[in-house]
């Protein structure tokens, strides 16, 4: 999506958002291959200059390397040579001016076609060099009828280094393998038994353990705790640091159980001590299909499994106590785009709930539950539907239904009493040209209520029908208990990209309230191909963490993101697999224009009572307690406790990278930690790099001995 400082923005675009591609190609016609031989006159001959390529690297040079790495290695957006930019690209159906689309019309992202066009070919070109094209005496001309006819395959050793990708079988059957003992399912049972499904149903009334993504099922992400307080939050202080060794963007949300942290980044899942730090085990994941996003967001634990999914297409459980790989699962094949996961699972008895990312891959969405003892999937239902299933006829054109988006990378909500899983669907694809997809285009930018031991619907609520902002829903909790009108009422909050606050009715499914948490303009106006100033951006709203509920205020915390730009649609519908499908280019306002919001909100009402306004955007987690506190972070890297009637700031501690993914708190032994995580973000937010980090507070003893009394 975007990146550090405006000119730094060639290929920041949805690399990072939805780890695109940029990579070589294949086919027939001009066909460019050094194993190829006579027919190959082009390839003899060479498709661009020394001098081309040169000047490519110079616009390389000032606008990608701080990104993409000096030598297109990648950074904090993907590759652009070797064998992971080769994946991408390599499948046969993709030619050189598929590779010119792409960069042309979607970077730099927040600002497409900004460049000349003889500085996107020069681009291309250099591309081509860094990935082992010859050059020639003739340079590669921006003319697309030209580049149509030039499909690329990998050259020289990158031909070896893509990536050969298991069959589901082979997958199945490997990890399998690696089990010699076990139960029915082929998998081996974990050395110890917690939590417990009785556990987690407690999990709200649990102030030691944080034990979800969100805390628990409800996801209020409130806890019980008052060692640390309005009179001594002052005094916080570093108990400890942990550093991952990771700088790919860290949005992982870390669950606490019996004193001891699980954390997740893009390959490895790291059990530490949550008072000291200290690593108990590491398993570091080895890539085995095409990466899409990087940033993982969670693991699930449950009956001493830790779960979680990869960028990759692929499920597995941990031992809890070691960190042994139980059992492992292909579950998509990103090499044929069915998309990937970023998610954190949800786990409820002995279902591990599961949704499948990224809309603007063009992918078909879906949400599925697997058995957590061996993989094996249960149930599937899709968010975008089948011929013939409820819904299908809110799309007006089948074929581009069969990619119409609806991806579920946001974090679940459940009501363990029901057995309702509430599911926040993401935006339809292509995200900008609502005319290729003609009609409301359900379950997109929906709450989606399931029975979660069926997946069978019980109801939905769509809050952006027909949306072409790219305004994913993406929270549907807190589900939580509020007196409305003078009558307790079981509501739930929903939240998305589109900057508003929604509560409805779990019982009556009435829609009580809206409050806007950022700034809204234009919000309803079509976009045109010369294109709308639109707040918010593509990026603004609430994204991958939402409310939080606190009892005692009862207000909902909401961070969110106030960044504004112009939509533009585009004037044809064209989809190129693996790569953004988003129908229309966007170009964000400066950087310098863009900043973020807390907004506590009255949840019985939908008043505001006051604002946090932060110099960049707010994408960090929110947690309160019953001290009256709100922990959360910046983009600045500061950490902070608020008070939670007042919003007023007690403590800052900067932590050294920007914080975009989890705050929580916990008890172990009678004292009250408060962990926040911190590292690189995404490069569409142009923030300073950062190692994935997690740093853990508490109180010193003086301040502890002062709470006690």
């Amino acid at each position: 999506m975007k990146q550090q400082n405006l000119p730094l923005r060639l290929f920041t675009s949805a690399l990072a958002l939805s780890a695109i591609s940029l990579g070589l190609l294949s086919g027939p016609a001009r066909t460019i291959s050094s194993t190829q031989k006579p027919s190959q006159q082009a390839q003899q001959n060479g498709i661009y200059t020394d001098a081309q390529a040169a000047r490519g690297q110079a616009v390389y040079d000032k606008k990608c390397a701080s990104c993409h790495g000096l030598r297109l290695e990648g950074s904090s957006a993907s590759a652009l040579s070797g064998g992971k930019f080769a994946d991408r690209w390599t499948r046969g159906d993709k030619s050189v001016d598929d590779l010119y689309y792409i960069t042309r019309t979607q970077m730099p992202f927040g600002a497409g076609n900004t460049l000349s066009k003889q500085q996107y070919i020069d681009t291309v070109a250099y591309m081509l060099k860094a990935n082992g094209y010859k050059a020639g005496a003739r340079e590669l001309p921006a003319d697309p009828a030209l580049l149509k006819q030039i499909k690329i395959e990998p050259q020289g050793s990158l031909k070896e280094g893509v990536i050969q990708t298991p069959t589901e079988g082979e997958a199945n059957a490997s990890a399998s393998s690696n089990n010699a003992s076990g139960n029915a399912g082929g998998a081996p049972d974990p050395s110890s038994k917690g939590p417990s499904q009785q556990e987690l149903n407690s999990a709200p009334s649990n102030a030691a353990d944080w034990l979800m993504s969100n805390h628990d099922y409800t996801g209020q992400r409130y806890v019980d705790l008052k060692e640390i307080n309005r009179l001594n939050a002052a005094s916080l202080r570093p108990a400890c640091l942990y550093q991952a060794g990771d700088t790919k963007p860290f949005h992982n949300n870390p669950v606490v159980y019996r004193g001891v942290m699980y954390i997740t980044t893009t390959y490895s899942t790291v059990a530490i001590d949550a008072t000291n730090c200290r690593v108990r085990w590491r398993h570091d994941w080895r890539r085995k299909s095409v990466e899409i996003h990087p940033p993982n967001r969670g693991a699930a634990i449950k009956d001493g499994r830790v779960v979680r999914a990869t960028t990759d297409g692929y499920l597995f459980a941990l031992d809890i106590e070691t960190g042994k790989l139980l059992w492992e699962r292909k579950v998509v094949a990103t090499e044929k785009n069915e998309g990937s996961f970023n998610m954190a699972p949800m786990i409820f008895e002995n279902l591990v709930l599961l949704g499948l990312g990224i809309s603007e891959q063009g992918v078909k969405g879906w949400i599925g539950a697997f058995r957590l003892e061996t993989g094996e999937p249960v149930w599937r239902f899709n968010t975008v539907p089948d011929d013939g299933e409820p819904g299908a006829e809110t799309w007006g054109n089948s074929d581009v239904r069969k990619r119409g988006g609806g991806a579920v990378w946001a974090p679940l909500s459940l009501d363990p009493q029901a057995g309702l899983v509430y599911v926040p669907v993401a935006n339809p694809a292509p995200d900008f040209l609502a005319d290729a997809r003609p009609g409301t285009n359900l379950y997109t930018n929906s709450l989606v209520v399931l029975d979660a031991r069926t997946g069978k619907l019980q109801w939905h609520y769509q809050a952006t029908p027909s949306d072409s902002h790219d305004w994913d829903l993406t929270q549907v909790s807190p589900l939580f208990t509020a007196t409305v009108g003078g009558k307790a009422r079981k509501l739930v909050a929903l939240a998305g990209k589109d900057g508003m606050l929604r509560v409805l009715d779990r019982e009556t499914k009435e829609h009580l309230y809206a409050t806007p948490v950022t700034t809204r303009s234009n919000a309803d106006e079509p976009l045109t191909v010369k294109g709308v100033h639109t707040c918010p951006g593509v990026l603004g709203g609430v994204l991958w963490n939402g409310p939080a509920y606190n009892p005692n205020t009862n207000m909902l915390y909401t961070p969110a993101v106030d960044w504004c730009g112009r939509f533009i649609k585009a004037s044809e519908d064209r989809f190129i697999p693996g790569q953004l499908y988003m129908g229309g280019m966007y170009v964000d306002d400066p950087i310098d224009k863009s900043r973020g919001w807390l907004t506590a909100v009255d949840a019985s009402t939908g008043k505001v009572a006051w604002q946090y306004e932060s110099s960049r955007p707010m994408v960090a987690a929110v947690a309160t307690t019953s001290a009256g506190l709100i922990f959360t972070g910046e983009m600045t890297g500061d950490f902070l406790t608020l008070e939670a009637r007042t919003g007023k700031v007690l403590y800052r501690f900067n932590t050294g990278g920007p914080m975009n993914g989890g705050v929580l708190t916990y008890a172990v032994n009678g004292k009250q930690y408060v962990a926040a995580t911190s590292g690189s973000a995404s490069g569409f937010w142009r923030a300073a790099p950062g190692s994935s980090t997690v740093v853990i507070f508490s109180l010193p003893e003086p301040a502890r001995s002062r709470a006690r009394k």
